[in-house]
């Protein structure tokens, strides 16, 4: 175990955390400043809350080209695996805190979500298409142990026979694996297991909260010997650290069972720039000023870069090396692409059935 330095960017490193400090949210034009113990964010080991997010909607729409599916669903906001390089922490900004701390110790939670989830499905405005569960946290966080608002919402899905697409770090998604298997029969359900690394070590550090890499293995290897549609994914892609892990990475998981792959570069939005880059001097500081100088270099001097079709894979030569090293290793090891899901299955349960006299 490593020792907790006594400061870290002028602030103390938190143990199990991933990130060290509350940097200002860039919405809010005041910000609150402690003096001496005051200061909940002082505290060594922050403990996690949660708050009920009363929201009327659960589905999220997009039109980015290079997310694959346009309607994702997040029973959670903000996370608690707390890794430091996550885009999404910039979301917790529009909810009025930090992308810092708060976001992975104020988590909100619907309780609501498969209520409004059935509610959204059984409008005759819904067109059956994929959902993405989820885009912005990672719905099989710890909380979900004990909340369970993904398997109600899976449930739902179950129910209506609706094709999701799963992501996630944690082997919790083993859990479900009664409803994974009958979405499994309708053509309806695939899960993809995000890999970083395969050394302990750096995962636990990167990853404080998440899963093991062995643990992620082995849900992979149970999904797809249940006959679920099992993926691994590599994400996010650190060049300097982790990038020539994708071999590794690849081999493990197609002996684990995977049958597709993909990849996705870092980038560094808003505070997670500065986070990441604090994260990199409690945890690698010798090697800091190079990787932060190949994020600079694969996003084209931006690393905050949101451009679609430009900030998953990068440009540049080093950009191109990892793309043909994952592609090369794709090929070796014969993944197929992304399972195609279908809608021909779904239904509206009680939809069509005839009235009787018995029937209020």
């Amino acid at each position: 175990m490593i020792d907790d330095p006594p400061f870290v960017g002028g602030v103390a490193w938190r143990t199990g955390r991933g990130s060290a400090a509350n940097p200002a949210n860039r919405f809010e034009g005041r910000t609150l400043v402690f003096d001496g113990d005051l200061d909940p964010a002082e505290d060594p080991s922050p403990q996690t809350s949660f708050v009920e997010d009363d929201s009327q909607g659960i589905l999220s729409r997009n039109d980015s080209p290079d997310v694959p599916f346009a309607v994702g669903l997040n029973p959670y906001r903000g996370c608690e695996h707390g890794c430091p390089y996550c885009y999404a922490r910039v979301y917790h900004e529009y909810a009025g805190m930090s992308a810092g701390l708060d976001f992975e110790t104020k988590i909100l939670v619907k309780p609501r979500a498969a209520e409004l989830l059935r509610g959204e499905l059984n409008d005759r405005r819904w067109t059956p298409q994929v959902i993405g569960l989820s885009g912005a946290t990672d719905c099989y966080q710890p909380v979900e142990r004990r909340l369970r608002l993904t398997r109600a919402c899976l449930a739902v899905l179950a129910e209506y026979r609706n094709p999701v697409r799963l992501i996630t770090k944690n082997a919790l998604v083993t859990r479900d694996i009664d409803l994974l298997t009958e979405l499994a029969r309708h053509q309806a359900v695939s899960v993809a297991l995000t890999i970083t690394s395969l050394d302990p070590d750096l995962a636990r550090e990167l990853e404080p909260r998440a899963s093991a890499p062995a643990a992620r293995l082995a849900a992979i290897r149970t999904l797809a010997a249940a006959g679920i549609p099992a993926a691994a994914h590599i994400a996010p892609v650190i060049p300097g650290l982790n990038d020539h892990e994708i071999p590794a990475i690849l081999a493990a998981a197609k002996d684990a069972g995977a049958t597709s792959a993909g990849w996705q570069l870092l980038r560094l939005p808003g505070a997670v720039g500065g986070l990441f880059a604090d994260w990199l001097e409690r945890f690698r500081p010798t090697h800091r000023t190079k990787i932060l100088a190949r994020l600079d270099a694969v996003h084209g001097g931006n690393p905050a870069d949101n451009r679609a079709g430009h900030r998953h894979v990068g440009e540049g030569v080093i950009a191109e090396q990892i793309s043909q090293l994952f592609s090369v290793m794709h090929r070796r090891h014969q993944f197929t692409g992304w399972p195609e899901l279908s809608t021909a299955s779904f239904r509206r349960p009680g939809e069509g059935r005839q009235l009787t006299i018995f029937d209020d």
